[in-house]
């Protein structure tokens, strides 16, 4: 077996077991932040762009991917530019950042939001502050050194956070992001089943979370873009989607 199936392997049994949990936020203060709040409170002296829409008057859904980049990463690039939408990207650093270091290139110069989804997928609830903070700093750094820029926003594998980690990002700089849909691509390579299901859950302000390291997921990509458009949505990155709120290190985004 290659080590990239092992490697997916091992994230289908993460992601699983995140499905039973549900989004669990262990001795976390549960305070969280939707993207109409954070418009809402948005500090009119300290704006961000808006990018391609003003979510506070259309419809807007961001598409979000995580722990690649992979070999299936190319072709989702391609999708994406060629229906002009961008997305974000949470990246693991060890196996896929150093392995493909072109792609997290590409991804920032088409104009990606690239994120962090830690070093290698360690579950930060449960790791010393020491090696939390390590977990995420070293993909903060491995971007940094290939796109000039650190990442700002990073999701928790699993989903899983606390006021711990929260202090971790807040010192670091970085958001976290959630998300309300998930087609559960780590269960199936069924690609009509896992764009039934994103659409199905799709709802305005939606932080929609597929995985470009499965091969049923960038095949759905264009059938989910091609319907929520048709729909009225309008793509957006995630932290275009909060604008003009500026993203706040440490908060926790979540619809």
């Amino acid at each position: 077996m290659s080590l990239l199936k092992k490697k997916a392997g091992r994230l289908r049994a993460a992601a699983a077991v995140a499905a039973l949990i549900s989004v669990a936020l262990s001795g976390c203060s549960m305070e969280t932040t939707s993207p109409s709040e954070a418009r809402d409170h948005a500090d009119k002296k300290d704006t961000a762009p808006l990018g391609p829409a003003d979510c506070r008057k259309v419809k807007c859904i961001a598409l979000t991917f995580d722990a690649g980049p992979g070999p299936n990463t190319a072709h989702l690039l391609d999708v994406l530019k060629e229906k002009k939408v961008h997305a974000t990207f949470f990246l693991l650093g060890r196996d896929h950042v150093m392995k493909y270091p072109e792609l997290v290139k590409r991804e920032a110069a088409e104009g990606h939001e690239v994120g962090n989804h830690t070093w290698t997928h360690k579950i930060l609830t449960k790791q010393k502050a020491d090696v939390a903070r390590a977990e995420i700093d070293r993909t903060e750094a491995a971007v940094e050194k290939l796109t000039g820029k650190r990442p700002r926003v990073m999701r928790p594998p699993q989903g899983r956070t606390n006021d711990d980690v929260s202090k971790i990002c807040k010192e670091l700089g970085v958001s976290q992001v959630l998300w309300s849909t998930t087609a559960k691509d780590y269960s199936t390579n069924d690609t009509a089943l896992i764009e039934k299901r994103t659409l199905k859950q799709a709802k305005p302000d939606g932080i929609i979370l597929l995985h470009d390291i499965y091969q049923g997921t960038v095949p759905a990509v264009s059938g989910i873009i091609d319907t929520l458009q048709k729909r009225g949505y309008h793509f957006v990155t995630v932290p275009q989607l909060i604008a003009p709120a500026q993203l706040k290190p440490g908060e926790i985004y979540r619809p």
